[in-house]
């Protein structure tokens, strides 16, 4: 498990629960400082070293994030970290699709990403795609034992969550709105923000905390979904996730605006567009319905199986109709000098 993130937690474990009830052995290894190792279970092995990584021969690594050096014995699988929320990168491409010549097998998550996947791999020719669904929702759909979020409060619970870029995040625009929804007592507020989220608008939020809003850090945020009646989001895939409990998300300056989202660009609409969406009007419903289906077909729990299988399909086989992945030169040699490992 190739991890840089707190978050790749929550979306391996499914995976290495699966592996390891097949008879399979699960190595964890953390890349830079923003991974904290203190989440670790006491019954997860930490490989400390990249050199030990190599010297443990895996026969396959799964990554929730964008890369992975290519001297890392064994196929490399991308599992995503989470959606495709419409977020383009600076050359105006959507970046979910981006191709980094690092994986072997791409799981994607449902139709409306693995058409787009099947047509690059048709034009590289060096990685596979299988529709599998995503391992982190396996628990999604059953109810989470002691859950620390829920309550006894008769309010509904407003989640607000975003993403950390500048250019789409709601936390520094709605600091004001937010207070004022804080401090009209008709909520009981959750906000959980992107781990990458300045420190700055961290520390104005935490502020904020009394018996109507809590801040909440933590690597595993489906507890925290569960616990919520409607979300309030920008253009963080986060919100996506909260759609498949089929429940309503009311939007704010929306980079892909549709009908499965309550959009607006305006403060001043945001109380009121909270409020319609716990109305739960059907034709919003309805169009959630429809949107789930095309992004995850699937609430079976069984995602990491299949990933587990397609997987194993791949070792098996050997990829034997692939191309090799091209060089990359420039970005295997940062990776190298990352992790200090210079040896051919």
């Amino acid at each position: 498990m190739y991890i840089s993130q707190n978050y790749s937690y929550a979306i391996l474990r499914p995976l290495q629960q699966v592996i390891r009830a097949h008879g399979g052995e699960v190595k964890w290894f953390l890349e830079g400082d923003e991974v904290n190792p203190d989440f670790l279970a006491e019954n997860e092995q930490q490989v400390f070293d990249i050199k030990d990584v190599i010297a443990w021969q895996p026969h396959a690594s799964f990554v929730p994030g964008n890369v992975i050096p290519s001297f890392v014995p064994g196929r490399k699988v991308a599992v995503f970290h989470g959606f495709d929320s419409g977020k383009r990168n600076r050359r105006g491409h959507l970046d979910h699709f981006n191709i980094r010549g690092c994986f072997d097998l791409y799981c994607t998550q449902g139709p409306s990403t693995t058409t787009r996947f099947q047509q690059l791999a048709q034009q590289h020719g060096f990685f596979r795609v299988r529709e599998t669904g995503w391992s982190m929702l396996d628990p999604l759909f059953s109810p989470t034992p002691n859950n620390p979020y829920s309550s006894t409060d008769s309010r509904p619970t407003l989640l607000i969550c975003s993403t950390f870029s500048k250019r789409l995040s709601l936390a520094p625009v709605l600091v004001e709105r937010i207070k004022e929804l804080r401090d009209s007592g008709k909520y009981r507020i959750l906000v959980q923000f992107h781990p990458k989220m300045s420190a700055d608008i961290v520390a104005q939020y935490k502020a904020m905390q009394n018996d109507s809003l809590s801040f909440v850090e933590t690597d595993n945020v489906i507890p925290l979904l569960q616990a919520a009646d409607v979300m309030l989001c920008d253009t963080s895939s986060i919100l996506l996730m909260f759609l498949l409990l089929r429940r309503p998300v009311v939007t704010f300056n929306n980079q892909a605006p549709a009908s499965h989202l309550l959009n607006v660009t305006d403060a001043t609409q945001v109380e009121a567009a909270i409020d319609q969406a716990l109305t739960r009007p059907p034709e919003l419903m309805a169009n959630i319905e429809s949107f789930c289906q095309q992004l995850h077909p699937y609430q079976d729990g069984r995602s990491s199986e299949r990933v587990l299988a397609a997987t194993n399909d791949l070792i098996i086989s050997d990829g034997a109709e692939l191309k090799a992945k091209p060089l990359n030169l420039l970005r295997q040699f940062k990776m190298r000098k990352k992790l200090a490992y210079w040896r051919w």
